[in-house]
C-alpha cells in the first residue's frame, strides 16, 4: 500500500487542473482551507485501482460523471457526483432533472475539452459555469469524501459539505442507486 500526503489545495496548484486551482481560489478562504490534495500515481487514478493501492474505501470516494441530455434538438450538461459504491441513475433521476427524452455520457472528448480536465480526473470543481452540478445526497453527507483534482496524477480530500456548498450544487436525493 502506498502513503498519501495530503497537503493544502490552496498551496499546491501545481496538482489541480487549471479550472480547479481557480475554483478553490474562488472560495471563501474557511472553506478553501478545508480541502487537501494528494499527489498519487497516475496509473492509479480510476477509483478501485487507487483506493486498493492507497488503502482507501470505495464507500467515501466519489466519481464525477459529464451527462448530456437532449430534448427537441436543445443539448444540457451537467456533471454528477455519486459514491463509487453507486450507479447513476442517468436515465430516470438524471434525465428528469435535465428535462430530457434522452440523456447520455457525454464523449470522453468532449468532456475534456470542456472541463479543461483530464480524462479520469474530471470533478465538481471547476466544471464550466452553465452546466448543472447534481450531487447525490450520500456524498453530500460524507464527512470526508474523494474527488478527482482535475488531473489523473492526484485527489482531492474534502468534506461532503464542502462539495454540497459549490456555486450552483444541487444535492439530489437517489441520483445514484447502490450497486447490488
Amino acid at each position: 500500500m502506498s502513503a498519501l500526503t495530503f497537503l493544502p489545495a490552496t498551496e499546491h496548484p501545481d496538482l489541480l487542473a487549471a479550472p480547479v486551482a481557480v475554483a478553490i481560489a474562488a472560495l471563501d478562504s474557511a472553506t478553501a482551507s478545508r480541502i487537501d490534495v494528494a499527489a498519487i500515481d497516475p496509473a492509479l487514478a480510476d477509483t478501485a485501482a487507487f483506493c486498493e493501492a492507497y488503502g482507501q474505501s470505495l464507500d467515501i470516494s466519489a466519481n464525477c460523471l459529464v451527462v448530456q441530455g437532449t430534448r427537441g434538438g436543445v443539448t444540457s450538461t451537467a456533471a454528477c457526483l455519486a459514491l463509487a459504491t453507486t450507479r447513476l441513475d442517468v436515465n430516470g433521476a438524471v434525465r428528469r432533472l435535465l428535462d430530457a427524452r434522452k440523456a447520455t455520457f457525454a464523449p470522453m472528448d468532449d468532456a475534456v475539452a470542456q472541463t479543461g480536465m483530464e480524462y479520469g480526473g474530471i470533478t465538481s470543481l471547476g466544471i464550466p459555469s452553465e452546466w448543472r452540478l447534481l450531487l447525490d445526497a450520500r456524498v453530500a453527507a460524507l464527512p470526508r469524501a474523494i474527488v478527482g483534482a482535475g488531473i489523473r496524477g492526484a485527489k482531492l480530500f474534502l468534506p461532503g459539505e464542502v462539495l454540497a456548498s459549490l456555486p450552483g450544487a444541487e444535492v439530489i436525493e437517489d441520483l445514484a442507486k447502490p450497486v447490488a
